[in-house]
């Protein structure tokens, strides 16, 4: 049978190749990737020498110290018998085809359950079984389809930021070729007829030649491969008009020389990509410079309980815990850092870090990991080291919790600058073309210099920019955004639902009143330390209320989101929550919100709470009538209903007796009939309502209320300033609208001066950088007067 060629890695398929889909290839594992990329219509450039499982020669042998436990220990986040998770730099992710095959690992390994990449940070964070692979094993794949990791220990302890040498090589090599040509290119300028300069212009123009292939295919490689893999990907991203710019200037330069036409344009050639790479360059040290990430973790406004020397309880800031700190976790709580369980039970869910919802059962003197939830009862632990924030905002934004909320306004940028280079392609031809009927000699300075004045990377720049600033901003006010996007879906929300209970009431000033039999102090020792494990509003103020009493670790605690607390110590079965959770079948319809008591099956009593709104929830709801639908969805009865009637606006909606699941229902409906809805809860009872809405806010008082299931965590001090952030979130999009009517404004004039063959290539590519900095200056400065008006 004759040799045929493998239609994936190029080598030859021998006598015996694979045949799928009328192509050849020279193994299964060929054919299996194929398969995968191909799914998608999505493939991503890489050395197809190295068929994915076949690890390439230089690197065998390169990992091996990722056998030995005390590094790995080093590198994971989280390290249990079935579960590891890894978040490892990767330099080589440039597009979303990168994305796409990164996030798809477990489709080349089994063994690995998910893959999640960090596209602005280059990472992306792996969990596998280590029953069945390694971290060894993970690194060795990634490395034979081109993605081989960096990886470097001082980096991953001290997490400081990668640089981009790889930029600064390539700036360096452009700056010496373009000096260089710039200077031989002097006789042609001054068009000097000196005998020995006349003599030798062809060897000059043979060294322009020579020092501008360096240029072209090292320093303006990325832009061809970005170029290359959009159009793979059947998309025509901002980098494919440089790119056939580059290589139009090239060529038509080589065969100038070549032929004795000319000295050609290598000088402009040089002079394009070195501007593009200086452009490129400080595009970088600007958003470094105005990384929002970076600011807003350390505001982070998730609280713990910190257990003093003689046992007194104090709420700190997580980033204020320090190894060797005894903490508090209480039921429903996330775990903020690894620590030794010291106290209680553990029963703990990995899934906020593994994606997969098995509880583990713990023993005191057993590790646990940052990013555990315990659910039943409170525990105490000793923390091993301090939290880093960046961990934690990890998990908030880990995509298991984020599945079917979309990055819209990131889409409609995309759709901007793909139409965009559309326009400038049929411009750039239909300019050359009318020139090389008019005047074949401007014909190749037009086309170039249409294709690099328009660029859109100031269209790409505008929104990421404002939002990110906004961002920033926020965070120091106290209202802390998961990511830009949930900005976007802010300025677009037209229903605002509110939970009633510690969202527009005060925990801290509540005051409750028991009717009852008196408990017995056996009793009251469970009930107060049954409440102590409970995340609960009522239970928080409760528990705030009554005395105090001694620490006792309960036999067994179960909280039934909705209902109640169910607790046993020794001979005292304790409920506490509805009246129908404790079995009081005859209890008449209370108009106030009221907690339930029974010990062994044997009903004790009530605590009635009389509600203390938060300051400023009147004007607030006053304001907000004017724009948005109101509706108050609360767990309790009706008792506040004439209260609130009072307090409120009239077309407020009531609505009451709602369970969890209630208020997911009543947003899904309201979200079918095209309501875009902002739901603001305690992050507890409303994690579901929290996350079916378009935009979800809890409210953070001083416990542990940190979510995934929310976008925002609004701090209790700031809610009365609700209807100013919404306001600032529209304002961003006008900022971001007129950035672009700038950038249009700007390639329109540019584009008059390239098309009529008055600009030349080099003034056109120190131009384009410069747009695209005065986009972000214009955002970041009007962001920042925006950000002004909020303080």
């Amino acid at each position: 049978m004759e040799n045929k060629t493998c239609f994936h890695c190029g080598d030859d398929c021998g006598s015996h190749p694979i045949t799928f889909q009328e192509k050849s290839f020279c193994c299964n594992g060929c054919k299996t990737v194929f398969e995968i990329f191909n799914e998608n219509d999505l493939t991503c450039y890489y050395d197809l020498q190295n068929a994915p499982g076949a690890v390439p020669k230089e690197i065998e042998g390169k990992y091996d110290f990722l056998s030995q436990d005390s590094i790995i220990e080093k590198l994971t986040e989280f390290r249990s018998d079935t579960a590891e998770v890894a978040t490892l730099y990767i330099p080589h992710i440039h597009c979303s085809s990168c994305i796409w095959i990164l996030e798809n690992l477990n489709k080349l390994d089994a063994n690995i359950s998910s893959s999640q990449v960090n596209f602005g940070k280059k990472t992306v964070r792996v969990t596998y079984n280590p029953e069945a692979t390694n971290l060894k094993s993970i690194v060795l794949l990634l490395s034979s389809i081109g993605y081989e990791p960096y990886i470097s220990l001082d980096d991953f302890s001290s997490v400081k930021n990668h640089i981009n040498r790889s930029l600064i090589y390539k700036l360096g090599v452009a700056s010496f070729g373009f000096g260089n040509i710039m200077f031989l290119s002097f006789p042609e300028y001054f068009e000097l007829n000196e005998f020995w300069l006349e003599q030798y212009k062809h060897v000059f123009r043979w060294l322009m030649f020579a020092m501008s292939i360096p240029i072209v295919f090292y320093s303006a490689q990325d832009y061809f491969i970005s170029a290359y893999k959009g159009l793979k990907a059947k998309l025509l991203n901002i980098d494919v008009p440089i790119a056939l710019g580059v290589s139009v200037l090239f060529i038509r330069s080589t065969v100038e020389i070549i032929f004795d036409l000319g000295s050609g344009f290598f000088d402009s050639l040089a002079g394009l990509i070195f501007f593009l790479l200086v452009g490129k360059f400080f595009q970088q040290k600007t958003y470094d410079f105005l990384s929002f990430e970076r600011d807003y973790k350390s505001y982070f406004p998730i609280a713990i309980t910190k257990i003093g020397k003689n046992g007194e309880e104090s709420s700190i800031q997580v980033y204020n815990i320090e190894k060797g700190d005894r903490i508090l976790i209480r039921n429903e709580e996330l775990i903020p850092v690894d620590g030794i369980l010291i106290n209680g039970k553990g029963k703990i869910d990995y899934s906020f870090v593994t994606g997969e919802s098995q509880t583990v059962s713990k023993k005191s003197g057993d590790k646990l990991f940052a990013g555990g939830k315990q659910t039943s009862g409170v525990i105490e632990l000793e923390a091993l080291k301090s939290v880093e924030q960046s961990y934690l905002t990890q998990l908030w934004s880990n995509d298991v919790f984020n599945k079917n909320k979309e990055d819209g306004f990131a889409t409609i940028t995309n759709k901007v600058s793909k139409h965009f280079t559309i326009a400038i392609l049929s411009i750039a031809l239909v300019a050359t073309t009318f020139w090389l009927i008019t005047d074949a000699s401007k014909a190749m300075n037009v086309f170039t210099a249409v294709l690099i004045i328009a660029c859109p990377c100031a269209i790409a720049l505008s929104a990421p920019f404002t939002f990110g600033n906004l961002l920033r901003i926020f965070g120091k006010l106290k209202f802390y955004v998961k990511n830009a996007s949930v900005l976007e879906k802010l300025a677009q929300i037209d229903t605002v639902i509110f939970d009633k209970t510690g969202t527009i009431t005060s925990n801290k000033s509540s005051n409750a009143i028991y009717d009852g039999e008196l408990l017995s102090d056996n009793e009251s020792l469970v009930l107060k330390n049954s409440l102590r494990g409970s995340n609960h509003p009522l239970s928080r103020s409760l528990y705030n209320i009554l005395d105090e009493h001694n620490i006792v670790t309960l036999d067994t605690f179960e909280e039934h989101i909705g209902k109640g607390i169910e607790a046993k110590h020794n001979d005292i079965n304790l409920k506490i929550g509805s009246a129908s959770f404790v079995g009081n079948t005859q209890e008449a319809a209370v108009l106030n919100t009221t907690v339930h008591i029974s010990s062994n099956n044997v009903y004790k009593g009530k605590y009635t709470f009389y509600n203390s709104y938060r300051k400023g929830v009147s004007k607030l709801f006053n304001k907000l009538k004017k724009q948005f639908d109101l509706v108050i969805l609360s767990g309790d009865n009706e008792g506040e209903r004439e209260n609130l009637k009072k307090l409120l606006p009239a077309k407020t909606k009531l609505i009451f007796n709602q369970k969890p699941e209630d208020k997911l229902d009543f947003i899904k409906y309201h979200q079918s009939e095209g309501a875009k809805v902002l739901m603001i809860g305690d992050g507890l009872n409303d994690a579901g309502a929290l996350a079916q809405s378009d935009v979800g806010i809890a409210i953070s008082e001083d416990v542990n209320v940190f979510s995934p299931a929310c976008d925002a965590i609004l701090d209790a001090s700031k809610f009365k300033e609700l209807y100013a952030y919404i306001k600032a979130s529209k304002s961003a999009i006008k900022i971001i609208k007129w950035s672009f009517v700038l950038s249009f404004i700007y390639n329109v004039v540019g584009l008059y001066f390239a098309v009529t063959g008055q600009l030349a290539p080099v003034v056109a590519a120190i131009l384009m950088p410069l747009s695209s900095i005065s986009i972000v200056v214009f955002t970041t400065v009007f962001t920042n007067l925006l950000g002004r008006k909020l303080k």
